[in-house]
């Protein structure tokens, strides 16, 4: 491992505890300001807002900022907003709180693939992203099980506020270990905005946006599906999120391999399908334990191996706007976020079950997987046809 990239994936523990924690402490904060489950999710939709704002916007403003500097100042903004969350007085000042939280996230992202793909072997940028979600990956499997366990037995106010001191040591190890990279000679904001001109960036925003938004259906509301569904006790959650955790993990180093050494778009259509196909298995099965465990696991690495072929996709496919397509696919994760703990609540809303979720999410991933298809099928058209051998 290139150990440059290690403050980029203590990033990504911090934003990847700060935006899933929120999954296993949605009963303890709706008790607490006594609204419904659904709408403590709001909270999850606010954040992921936040980075859909937050991430074009930011990385243009600091586009000709020192990769190193903008990072700084990202995380610098991070620490701050998720310190306020734990003092929120109640739903809606926390809904506006997980908003701001949710500002420096993708841009930090985006900026941070760039970097790890600068300071990468050749033919080896997806791996070095992958190591940067292998900090959110951590998170799943140890930072947010610890702060679901903290909401559990202290108060969710503990476990969003411990998030500041995350934040205050990533912001040491960016100091002091990332290297430092020249400044983007940028060009003019309308040259960059050509980006969203091409096709190929809107489907990859749309792969991504609905896409993902299947994993979100299903992990949003994780907690009350292994409670009211699978039947384990409350308690049995944070080791739960820990095999989310592990399913992430070990999806994230695969996903990073595949998009290597395969072309990133034929490996996104194969693990959205693979994301379509572990949502159903979950519906039809969740009242088994030991199988619902066992595609908690699955769906998590579904879910993180989309992360690195789509990251090393787009900046691919933003020549002379790497950054700012960078920071678009992170927000069209969160877009994904956002529509996935919307649409997955109304049917739960509407009076169904807690595997009701999982079929939105079915929904979500196989026209994910459609857009897919049609990327791939425009990068076959635009291949070169191979010029024919004379005949003597």
């Amino acid at each position: 491992m290139n150990k440059n990239l290690l403050p980029l994936s203590l990033g990504g523990l911090a934003i990847g505890t700060t935006e899933f924690v929120m999954m296993g402490l949605l009963p303890y904060v709706a008790r607490d300001f006594h609204v419904s489950i659904p709408q403590a999710g709001y909270g999850i939709s606010a954040y992921a807002l936040g980075v859909v704002i937050g991430a074009p916007l930011l990385t243009e403003l600091g586009r000709n900022l020192a990769p190193k500097k903008l990072l700084l100042l990202l995380m610098l903004l991070f620490t701050v907003c998720n310190t306020l969350s734990a003092f929120a007085p109640n739903n809606t000042v926390l809904c506006v709180i997980r908003l701001l939280s949710g500002l420096p996230h993708g841009a930090f992202f985006g900026v941070g693939s760039v970097v790890a793909s600068k300071l990468a072997e050749e033919g080896k940028q997806a791996q070095a992203i992958s190591v940067m979600f292998a900090g959110l990956t951590v998170a799943n499997l140890l930072t947010v099980p610890l702060g679901t366990f903290i909401g559990q037995h202290y108060s969710w106010r503990y476990a969003l506020g411990g998030l500041g001191g995350v934040g205050l040591l990533t912001l040491l190890a960016i100091y002091f270990f990332l290297p430092t990279l020249p400044a983007k000679k940028a060009g003019s904001h309308r040259a960059e905005l050509a980006l969203f001109k091409k096709l190929d960036t809107w489907l990859i925003i749309l792969i991504t946006a609905i896409g993902t938004g299947g994993l979100f259906c299903w992990v949003s509301y994780i907690a009350p599906l292994m409670t009211e569904v699978s039947r384990f006790p409350a308690p049995y959650v944070p080791y739960i999120m820990m095999l989310v955790g592990l399913g992430m993990f070990v999806g994230n180093i695969a996903g990073g391999k595949l998009a290597d050494r395969f072309a990133p778009v034929p490996a996104c259509l194969v693990l959205l399908l693979a994301m379509a196909g572990a949502l159903v298995i979950i519906f039809f099965v969740s009242e088994n334990q030991v199988l619902s465990l066992l595609m908690t696991f699955v769906a998590g690495g579904c879910s993180l191996a989309l992360a690195a072929p789509i990251q090393i996709l787009m900046i691919q496919s933003s020549k002379g706007a790497e950054m700012l397509g960078a920071s678009v696919t992170q927000a069209a994760f969160n877009m994904g976020n956002a529509l996935g703990a919307f649409l997955g609540g109304l049917p739960l809303a509407a009076g169904y079950g807690y595997t009701s979720p999982e079929v939105v999410g079915v929904g979500m991933a196989l026209v994910g997987a459609g857009f897919a298809y049609v990327l791939l099928s425009r990068s076959r058209q635009a291949e070169p046809a191979a010029t024919p051998v004379p005949v003597a």
